[in-house]
């Protein structure tokens, strides 16, 4: 892919989004956006790409919380960063983020890829351990991305303590 392919398709995905924010649990508008058909050819196509961009941001937002996961004072110090990476993220790219969240249910491959965002989300917060099965992984991150929805509007109130009454009961 030369250059001018890499930045038609960027072009493509960033128009798609903005016409899909005003609908997000619809169908990508495909025939809408010039040369999307020709470059992705399918909706899953454009999904799994606006995913990977995505994942792309989160971890790096992630990154940039958590620069040494071994010099945190504790549990907290990994939530809050997670948090704190989470909220950058969705509030940089809320029009991305309603249109996967509306896309999820559509297609099989982009949730096993949601499902790899929240294993990322649930270790990275040291609420689970890479070691442990996928699927009690994924349960974590549901619960922690759950909390993490319903807080966005009020920061002031504590992710850590949420989740871990919503956890207790698993334990």
């Amino acid at each position: 892919m030369s250059w001018t392919d890499f930045y038609r398709r960027q072009e493509i995905l960033g128009a798609t989004v903005r016409l899909a924010a005003r609908n997000p649990g619809e169908p990508l508008p495909l025939e809408e956006v010039p040369g999307a058909e020709e470059h992705f050819g399918t909706e899953e196509n454009v999904l799994t790409a606006l995913q990977y961009q995505w994942t792309r941001t989160l971890s790096g937002r992630l990154r940039s919380e958590v620069v040494d996961p071994d010099d945190a004072d504790g549990l907290g110090d990994h939530v809050d960063a997670v948090t704190r990476a989470w909220r950058a993220a969705v509030d940089e790219h809320a029009d991305l983020r309603a249109v996967l969240d509306g896309a999820y249910g559509r297609h099989a491959s982009l949730r096993r890829m949601h499902e790899g965002e929240l294993r990322m989300l649930a270790v990275t917060a040291g609420l689970a351990d890479p070691r442990e099965p996928a699927g009690e992984i994924v349960k974590v991150g549901y619960a922690l991305e759950a909390l993490l929805r319903a807080n966005r509007e009020e920061r002031r109130r504590p992710v850590l303590g949420h989740l871990r009454r919503l956890l207790a009961p698993s334990a």
